[in-house]
């Protein structure tokens, strides 16, 4: 019998007693392996191995859940309005985006934000995705002043992730200039005063962490990324920031600092381990070697950069610096993990006129690579989360493609329609036969 913890007020409480799934296949980067169960416990897996006892999935593979890297859940409120040309901008692109973006940005209240923010993750976990990092901006009220409770849009977003079950990592976002004013902060200070708190409300709640992300070299000027960068560092908080997504963004950079994005991130210290940055599209040589020697990473988000004209991702490049690579959905004209690591690829091909190109040293394959950009492991073991997927191995996508071949076929030639079930710590929040889902 499965019971949890009692109480539960702050999201969903994991299963306390052993549970085990035994499926036909559980799934890696490189392949799969039948005859195999997966054990999990207080929300983590604690055991993978031969299993004659646990809960038959017939026809089905169990594999690690994605990893949604970069979200701004509110803009999944813009799929399909900003499909056509407006008369009074003829010439479209990512700045005349912005302006419809931030239309729908100066309407949000805290219900309707959390309400829009639900229907996303819920997409989401019906996609395969069991955590996101959601770039949030918005802060205030539309005339820039603060509501009762400062954080009050941002634990919004959180109660919608507790609503739906999904793993949230939540990144409050500088904003010094530039956008709305209910995205700034009058001074650098007041901005990390509010994450303290944000840090510490979601201390206590299972599903939810917090880190810090600056928004921008163009909305945030160098003192700013000089103090945040430090603070990460001194909180251990995961750091995020778009780089590199329009050229114009470079051209103003180098106007006002005498340099690239990401140089300007290396010399302000922003640069470390736990940073990430967001896009990195048009990043050039100098800046991927600064990227590679502080140990950061990329987050790409191939379907929203198509959509929005911004360019194509040097990963090639990234991949022969051996730079950490993640996916995010962004802006959610799209869904859908693996078309997300596909289109890494098939753009790759484009431009070389060649196959087969993101293939990692001593690797035959980009499957593995590809795979680990989106799981963020390459397979289940023991100590993880017990975040995984449900896979429908009789699916027509995937029918009678042998266990060697699965990954691959996952990747090329599928979408989230295999999908039949979604784990976050140990509780199934999607599925046919689940109320959540």
């Amino acid at each position: 019998m499965l019971w949890r913890l009692p109480g539960g007020s702050c999201g969903f409480a994991p299963y306390v007693v052993r549970r085990t799934l035994i499926p036909d296949l559980v799934l890696d980067a490189y392949g799969a392996q039948g005859g195999v169960g997966v054990t999990f416990e207080d929300g983590r897996i604690v055991d993978i191995g031969p299993a004659k006892r646990g809960e038959r999935l017939t026809g089905k593979a169990l594999a690690p859940g994605f990893v949604n890297d970069h979200s701004h859940a509110f803009q999944r409120g813009l799929r399909g309005a900003v499909e056509r040309i407006e008369p009074s901008h003829p010439l479209d692109d990512f700045w005349t985006w912005r302006e419809r973006m931030y239309a729908l940005a100066n309407e949000l209240t805290p219900d309707s934000i959390r309400k829009v923010s639900r229907r996303c993750y819920e997409e989401m976990l019906s996609a395969g995705y069991t955590s996101v990092t959601e770039f949030h901006y918005v802060h205030h009220r539309p005339d820039g002043t603060s509501y009762r409770d400062p954080n009050a849009l941002a634990k919004a977003v959180a109660r919608a992730a507790e609503d739906t079950g999904i793993r949230l990592l939540l990144l409050p976002v500088a904003y010094a200039r530039g956008g709305l004013p209910r995205f700034r902060d009058p001074s650098v200070r007041a901005f990390l005063e509010r994450v303290d708190t944000l840090v510490e409300w979601s201390e206590g709640r299972s599903l939810v962490e917090a880190g810090v992300a600056a928004h921008s070299v163009r909305a945030v000027p160098r003192g700013w990324l000089e103090e945040i960068g430090e603070y990460a560092r001194l909180n251990s908080l995961p750091l995020h920031i778009h780089a590199d997504e329009q050229p114009r963004e470079i051209e103003e950079c180098q106007a006002e600092h005498g340099m690239r994005p990401i140089e300007l991130l290396a010399r302000t210290g922003f640069l470390g381990p736990g940073t990430t940055i967001i896009h990195a599209t048009h990043a050039n040589a100098k800046e991927l070697d600064l990227l590679s020697e502080h140990d950061a990473s990329v987050c790409a988000c191939p379907t929203t950069e198509g959509n929005l004209g911004d360019g194509f991702l040097p990963a090639e490049e990234i991949l022969q610096r051996n730079i950490h690579l993640s996916i995010g959905s962004d802006s959610h004209v799209r869904i859908a993990p693996c078309e997300e690591l596909r289109e890494l690829e098939t753009n790759a091909r484009r431009l070389s006129g060649r196959r087969n190109v993101l293939v990692a040293e001593h690797e035959t394959s980009p499957t593995p690579w590809l795979l680990r950009a989106g799981w963020d492991r390459v397979g289940l073991k023991a100590g993880d989360p017990a975040d995984l997927i449900e896979i429908d191995l009789s699916h027509p996508a995937l029918a009678d493609v042998g266990a060697r071949n699965l990954p691959s076929a996952l990747v090329f030639g599928a979408g989230s329609g295999v999908l039949v079930g979604t784990w976050v710590e140990g509780r199934k929040v999607h599925g046919p036969d689940d109320p959540v889902g």
